[in-house]
């Protein structure tokens, strides 16, 4: 059972859609959470890492009222954000572009805040703990001083991987193992920080099973990462939010 009230998620039910059309797990659950936490305020101009086909986008600029920014090196990514945000009735607050960290191309300090789920957990896949750290060291680049970073993403707990689901999360996957591109609360902030952030929380949220069992029912794409969920039982894989603030100037 969720604890989070989910004031705004609520309006918008149809998990199958919400999940054809999100990546990971959480969909607009998550988006609520993390704008709650990160504190999004109308007017805000926002940058969204890696919006897939854009449904969390689109919540978060009808629900909370930004201007957003929505990046994704995605095939037909932009295309599909802005065929949603008109759906959404959003499209005078939203503009997609076929971009990717850490190349994004905006001029530094852009962005009053940059949202980021499930996203930069495939850049430590494809290109190593240094890869993830160009991405972290570009949202700062783009963000003012005293903006704010919203990252949330599967992580995994400091245990060894349960017998279980060891062949799963040590082997194949897109693009790299499990094992490979979540890591744990701890060393996520600690590498935020060693970017120049100033965390302001840290945690796993008490509904992260709840969005992984979403995930795991919902997602259409789902394969064998339902295996992982309903053997793990909640004992290595998890769900971690960081939410950061690039120092202001003095």
């Amino acid at each position: 059972m969720a604890q989070y009230p989910y004031q705004k998620a609520s309006k918008y039910p149809d998990l199958a859609a919400v999940y054809r059309n999100c990546s990971g797990p959480g969909g607009l659950k998550l988006a609520e959470y993390m704008a709650d936490a990160m504190d999004l305020q109308p007017g805000w101009k926002v940058l969204d890492v890696g919006t897939n086909r854009g449904y969390q986008t689109c919540f978060l600029a009808k629900e909370f009222g930004p201007f957003i920014a929505g990046i994704d090196p995605g095939r037909n990514a932009a295309d599909i954000l802005m065929m949603n945000a008109r759906e959404w009735g959003v499209e005078d607050r939203v503009l997609a572009l076929q971009l990717g960290v850490p190349d994004t191309k905006f001029a530094g300090e852009s962005f009053d805040a940059v949202y980021c789920t499930t996203t930069l957990e495939m850049l430590r896949g494809m290109h190593g703990e240094q890869g993830y750290l160009e991405g972290v060291a570009e949202i700062y680049r783009v963000l003012r001083p005293g903006g704010v970073f919203g990252l949330g993403e599967p992580m995994h707990r400091d245990r060894p991987i349960p017998e279980e689901i060891y062949p799963y999360v040590t082997q194949g996957g897109r693009p790299a193992p499990w094992s490979v591109c979540f890591s744990t609360l701890d060393k996520t902030a600690a590498l935020l920080q060693s970017a120049g952030f100033e965390i302001l929380k840290a945690k796993e949220p008490c509904d992260g099973p709840l969005w992984w069992q979403e995930f795991v029912t919902y997602d259409p794409e789902v394969g064998d990462d339902k295996v992982v969920i309903e053997r793990d039982q909640n004992r290595w894989v998890t769900f971690g939010c960081i939410i950061a603030r690039k120092p202001a100037r003095h």
